[in-house]
C-alpha cells in the first residue's frame, strides 16, 4: 500500500468512527487540475452527503469531521463552497510516494494484494471472413486490445476472443461471389449479382487460385469456394491484427458449433425451461420474458438455424469454458453501434441460461470516418469503395493509427484526419507524447556529462520542491485512472492521460530549470523525478501498445 492509500484510508475511518450507523459512498479525489491547486491536493465531499442523512447544515459537518483529524502528512485541511473538504499534504508526503514509485516500479500501479481479482473474456473485431479489415474495424480492435493489456496488467486474467462468422448466407455470399469471380478470370461472360462482394480483393484472390490449380479453377466442388476463400481472407485478417499489435488468444469458430451439434444441445436445454415454442412452422425464444422488444426466431420454418440460435450456443460454449479456467467473471464484448438492440437478446440469453445477465458487458462503438486532403470519403465494402485497415497502418504506421482509434470516446463519432495523423508536429499528439519521453531521456544523457549527478537514488528525493508535486500527483493518478478503467472500460481516458502528463512535463520543463549546477542536491531530485516520469511515460505507451523511440 502506498502513501496515498494510507492517507485516505486514515481519513475514512475517522469519517466512520464519527458516524458509525451510517455506511456511504463518497469520493476523495486527487486534486491534478493546474489551475485548482489552491483547493489542496486531495478533496471529500462526504460532509454534504452525511448532512444529507443527518438534516444537518454541509458545512457544520465539515467542521466535525476536520476538527478532530491529524496525520503527521496532512499540512492543513480547509472547507470551501457549501461542504466541500480540502486537504493540503506536507512535503514529506510527496517525497515518500516518489520513494514508493522508485522501489515498486510497475507494482505501484497494479491492484494490492488484498483486492479480489477477476477473469475477463474480452470478445472483439470478429468480423466476417468475407473480405479484408475495413477501418472501423480497427475502433472496436484497440478498444478491445488495450482493455485486455490493462486488466491484465494490474491484476485480473483477460482473455482476448475473436468470434469468426464462418457460417450463413454471408459464407455462400462469398464463395458465389469467388467462384464468379474465378470465371472471369477465365474469360467467362458472367457478372457478379448486385449482393455480392465487389471488392478487388476476390480478383486477385481468384488469380492467384489460377495460378495454383489452372483451367480447373472454375470447376471445383462448390465447397472449394467457401472454404478456399474464407482460409485465405482469415489468414489475412489475422496479418492485418498483427501488424496492428493485436494478438487474440482464442480465435472461436462459428461453425464449429454447427457441426458439432452444439446449438441442437443447447436449444433443447432452453426448450426444457419451456423458453421455446412453435409458430408458423418456425422455432422462437421467448426473448420477450427478458425484456427483449420481441421474441426471435432460433429456427426457420425450412429447418435453417439462425444467428440468435449460434449466439445461444456460443454464449453457453463461453461459460463452460470459463468454468474450465477458475470461472469467467466477466464477459466482455465490443460491438459497432449498429448492434445496441443486440445487447438486450444476449442479456435475454444469458437469463435463459440460468445466469446473472450482469455477467456480460457490452461496448459499443460509433462509426469511423476518414478525412482526406479535407474531405470526408464515403465508403462501401459492398460496391468495393472501401479503406482497409491494412492501408490505415501502412500509410500513418502502426503507433499512430493505434492512438487515433482510441482517442476518442467509444460512443462518440470518429473522424480520422490523416493528414493530422501523418504530420510531425506538436498538432500530433502521438509525436508530442512520444517527445516527451524523448526529452526525458536527452535530460539524464545530458545529467551524466556532470559527475556531481551520477548515480541519482532514492535518497535524492530528500530535496525535492513544491514545483514536482503537481507532477507526483498525476503520476499517482494513473493508478486510480487504470482501476476505473477496469470497472467502466473508458479506454480512451488513457490517451487523455498520457498527453497531459506530457503536456504537464513540457510545461515544467520550459519553466523550471533542470539541471542546475549552481543547485546540484536540487538538481539531482529533479532528475530523479525525470527518471520517473520517463517511467510512467513508457508504462502507458506499453499499456497502449505503442513504441517509445530513443531519438526524435
Amino acid at each position: 500500500m502506498n502513501s496515498f492509500n494510507r492517507l485516505i484510508g486514515k481519513f475514512k475511518e475517522h469519517i466512520a468512527s464519527l458516524y458509525p450507523e451510517l455506511s456511504l459512498n463518497y469520493d476523495v479525489t486527487l486534486n491534478i487540475d493546474p489551475q485548482r491547486q489552491q483547493f489542496g491536493d486531495l478533496s471529500c465531499n462526504a460532509a454534504m452527503l452525511y448532512a444529507k442523512e443527518l438534516k444537518a447544515n454541509p458545512r457544520a459537518v465539515a467542521q466535525q469531521i476536520i476538527q478532530d483529524f491529524s496525520h503527521q502528512q496532512v499540512k492543513n485541511i480547509e472547507i470551501a463552497g457549501p461542504g466541500f473538504i480540502n486537504i493540503f499534504v506536507t512535503p514529506d508526503f510527496f517525497k515518500d510516494i516518489l520513494q514508493e514509485l522508485r522501489a515498486q516500479n510497475d507494482a505501484f500501479f497494479k491492484l494490492e494484494a488484498n483486492v479480489p481479482k477477476k477473469n475477463f473474456n474480452i470478445e472483439f473485431v470478429s468480423a466476417n471472413p468475407t473480405g479484408p479489415l475495413h477501418l472501423g474495424h480497427g475502433r472496436g480492435g484497440i478498444i478491445g486490445d488495450v482493455l485486455a493489456t490493462i486488466v491484465s496488467f494490474i491484476g485480473h486474467k483477460a482473455t482476448k476472443e475473436f468470434y469468426i462468422n464462418d457460417a450463413g448466407n454471408q459464407i455462400e455470399k462469398l464463395a458465389n461471389s469467388f467462384k464468379i469471380r474465378c470465371q472471369q478470370e477465365l474469360g467467362y461472360a458472367v457478372a457478379l449479382p448486385e449482393d455480392g462482394y465487389h471488392g478487388e480483393y476476390l480478383k486477385e484472390l481468384a488469380h492467384k487460385a489460377h495460378q495454383e490449380l489452372g483451367d480447373a479453377v472454375a470447376t471445383q466442388p462448390e465447397t472449394f469456394y467457401a472454404a478456399y476463400a474464407k482460409e485465405y481472407l482469415l489468414e489475412k485478417i489475422k496479418e492485418t491484427l498483427h501488424n496492428y499489435g493485436i494478438d487474440f488468444d482464442v480465435w472461436f469458430s462459428e461453425k464449429t458449433l454447427h457441426d458439432s451439434g452444439a446449438i441442437t444441445r443447447t436449444l433443447a436445454k432452453i426448450q426444457e425451461r419451456g423458453l421455446l415454442y412453435e409458430k408458423d412452422g418456425a422455432l422462437w425464444f421467448s426473448s420477450t420474458t427478458f425484456g427483449d422488444d420481441k421474441d426471435r426466431v432460433v429456427k426457420r420454418a425450412n429447418g435453417e438455424l439462425t444467428y440468435v440460435a449460434a449466439d445461444i450456443a456460443y454464449l453457453e460454449n463461453k461459460l463452460d469454458r470459463g468454468a474450465t479456467r477458475e470461472g469467467a467473471d466477466k464477459l466482455v464484448m465490443v460491438l459497432g453501434q449498429d448492434h445496441h438492440s443486440y445487447v438486450v437478446r444476449l442479456k435475454a440469453v444469458l437469463q435463459a441460461l440460468g445466469k446473472d445477465p450482469a455477467l456480460l458487458d457490452v461496448i459499443l462503438y460509433q462509426l469511423v470516418t476518414i478525412k482526406e486532403s479535407g474531405q470526408t470519403m464515403r465508403l462501401s465494402k459492398r460496391a468495393g469503395r472501401i479503406v482497409s485497415l491494412e492501408d490505415i497502418i501502412k500509410e500513418v504506421g502502426k503507433d499512430v493509427a493505434r492512438f487515433f482509434y482510441l482517442h476518442r470516446k467509444a460512443d462518440a463519432h470518429l473522424e480520422f484526419d490523416i493528414a493530422l495523423a501523418l504530420s510531425h508536429t506538436e498538432e500530433n499528439p502521438v509525436y508530442y507524447i512520444q517527445y516527451a519521453y524523448v526529452r526525458t531521456m536527452s535530460i539524464l544523457e545530458k545529467a551524466l556529462a556532470h559527475p556531481e549527478l551520477a548515480n541519482i537514488t532514492e535518497q535524492d528525493r530528500e530535496n525535492l520542491t513544491e514545483k514536482e508535486s503537481l507532477l507526483l500527483k498525476k503520476i499517482v493518478a494513473l493508478k486510480l485512472l487504470l482501476e476505473d478503467i477496469s470497472h467502466h472500460y473508458q479506454t480512451h481516458l488513457l490517451t487523455y492521460y498520457v498527453y497531459d502528463l506530457a503536456q504537464l512535463f513540457h510545461t515544467y520543463y520550459g519553466n523550471t530549470k533542470v539541471i542546475d549546477k549552481e543547485n546540484i542536491p536540487v538538481t539531482r531530485a529533479r532528475l530523479l523525478v525525470v527518471m520517473q516520469l520517463r517511467d510512467t511515460i513508457n508504462l502507458c505507451l506499453r499499456l497502449l501498445g505503442i513504441s517509445t523511440p530513443d531519438k526524435m
